[in-house]
């Protein structure tokens, strides 16, 4: 627990955890106010996570969830009738407590407080709200705090690997990464970790151990962008200025939209590896389970590796089926999707998996609720005709995949397409209209599959388009074919490597004598558990391109 004392009656802090709440009571706090939404990041608890462990300590614990970079007036209004109403003193918190404490200056200039009084006060908990001032003094606009030559918004795989591919070819150039996180996740791991195969410490580093030399790090969230005038504002109202900026937020999951999960996520048996802290329980029930019926989902498409809800169930099956189990386990695949893959040179190999495993698969079935401690599920299905129907599912284990967007800060700004996604020419990855910005990853409008090997190939393109913009590249400009790789783990051992491009085109990375993605093998499993980390680590983040040069226009 991180605790900066505003008053003697309020202190806010960064995310705290379950685990926090014995510190959290013996430090005499008698309240927790959350004011972050769930599922802002994929390491962060639940809220009904934190109250159950505030209830268990004593504790009275409050969920207002205010949206970073969208504070009302009616937000204001309810935290600081929160603040006056709950047991004092107060842990106010947000994910890096900048929201909680501009909540509380915006409520105490409502009260008439001097604005210098309320800026000392926040400064001196290790919050400098200066750009909140104009808001609580009535006024609009502020100017830049700093301006870079280029500004990366997301310290993600996207965002680390375009920050590394511009240094390494223009190494004086002056670039800002900005992201909140203090740890950064090999998120491709976790369904390794998931399956016993990784231990879940080696997929987290340090965000600060990965920012590219003469890289600056701005420690903050963004809210919003001002294209007009080359800024984008973070949290708390300071503005950043950029000559050029590259958009690589990644996507934000949804567990609020499957009803009843947020209350039952890490226990009852439902799980995902889509989460950190989760993967490890998945492993837990998938060892723990010998008999009775286990329940793997798949929301609607666009997902972030939409091979993983299918990996998950290959390699518990694959577990159960080495353990002798399998005769006494049904295994059910729910997915909102027509189809079992979306390319159909790799659909025929993985139904020989579907049928070794004896699993049922129920396709355009999406989960919209669940009870774990009744151990139900629900899903609309939806028949080919378009006429829904409910259909409900008992299970003893269940995997789920949650509903994925782009962040709000995306969706709501002039960044974004019909769909909520940033706008970009699906070849150079330049905004659509404004020339001066670039889109990478997850949060792209761009029809490729959203894994990290797309971000692997896209970072090179966006760091020569950039550049060769900027007049200091003088060759053609740098095309993006659409590539994707989804190394889908069948079997412990055995790995059906996909790789494809935009409309589903096949694009290998080796020659088939070598290794032919169209079939398992053990040579792709080894690529995928000995080679990718490193690759990834010490190649994609710090600028070497190893089989990811970009290709350029002819």
């Amino acid at each position: 627990m991180d605790a900066h004392s505003i008053t003697s009656d309020l202190s806010v802090a960064p995310q705290i955890r379950p685990d926090d709440i014995p510190a959290i009571a013996s430090a005499g706090f008698r309240s927790i106010l959350c004011n972050r939404p769930d599922a802002e990041s994929p390491d962060q608890p639940s809220f009904r996570e934190i109250e159950q462990r505030a209830e268990q300590a004593g504790l009275v614990a409050r969920y207002l969830p205010v949206t970073s970079g969208h504070i009302t007036d009616a937000d204001v209004a309810a935290f600081e009738a929160a603040t006056e109403a709950l047991p004092k003193p107060v842990l106010a918190y947000c994910r890096t407590g900048t929201r909680s404490a501009t909540l509380w200056s915006h409520a105490e200039a409502r009260r008439g407080q001097a604005e210098a009084e309320i800026l000392a006060a926040t400064k001196a908990a290790g919050y400098d709200l200066e750009g909140a001032g104009p808001r609580m003094a009535g006024r609009s606009g502020a100017a830049a705090e700093r301006r870079f030559t280029v500004v990366i918004v997301g310290g993600g795989a996207a965002g680390i690997a375009a920050a590394s591919s511009l240094k390494a070819r223009k190494p004086d150039l002056e670039v800002a990464v900005i992201d909140p996180a203090d740890v950064h996740y090999y998120q491709p791991g976790w369904t390794m970790v998931g399956a016993g195969v990784f231990d879940q410490g080696v997929t987290a580093r340090s965000m600060a151990s990965l920012i590219p030399d003469g890289v600056t790090w701005i420690k903050a969230g963004v809210v919003a962008f001002e294209p007009q005038r080359k800024a984008v504002v973070l949290e708390g109202g300071r503005t950043i200025g950029y000559d050029r900026l590259v958009v690589a937020p990644g996507l934000t999951l949804n567990w609020a939209g499957i009803e009843g999960l947020e209350e039952t996520l890490g226990r009852n048996g439902v799980t995902s590896n889509y989460r950190f802290d989760l993967a490890p329980y998945t492993w837990e029930l998938v060892q723990g389970l010998g008999a009775g019926r286990a329940v793997f989902t798949q929301p609607p498409m666009p997902i972030k590796c939409a091979g993983a809800p299918q990996k998950a169930m290959y390699l518990s099956a694959d577990h159960w089926r080495r353990a002798g189990r399998l005769k006494d386990i049904g295994i059910d695949l729910f997915t909102a999707t027509p189809g079992l893959f979306g390319v159909k040179e790799y659909v025929p190999p993985l139904m020989e998996y579907v049928r070794r495993y004896d699993a049922k698969l129920h396709f355009r079935h999406n989960l919209t609720r669940i009870d774990g401690s009744a151990k139900r599920a629900w899903f609309t299905s939806t028949a080919e005709d378009g006429t829904p129907s409910t259909v409900e599912t008992a299970f003893d284990m269940i995997h789920v995949v949650p509903p994925q967007q782009a962040p709000d800060f995306i969706r709501q700004s002039p960044l974004a397409d019909p769909g909520g996604w940033v706008e970009v020419d699906p070849a150079s990855l330049r905004h659509t209209r404004f020339a001066d910005i670039y889109g990478l990853g997850d949060a792209c409008s761009t029809p490729n599959a959203k894994t990290a090997a797309a971000a692997r190939k896209q970072a090179p393109v966006v760091a020569h388009n950039l550049l060769r913009d900027m007049g200091f590249i003088s060759r053609p400009e740098a095309v993006y074919d659409g590539y994707g790789s989804c190394p889908l783990t069948v079997e412990r051992g055995k790995i059906l490597l996909a790789e494809f491009g935009y409309g589903g085109k096949l694009l290998p990375s080796f020659p088939s004598w070598l290794l032919d993605g169209t079939k398992p093998s053990r040579a792709a499993w080894l690529l995928k558990e000995r080679m990718l980390p490193p690759i990834y680590w010490r190649g994609m983040l710090k600028g070497r391109e190893w089989m990811a040069k970009p290709k350029l226009a002819v």
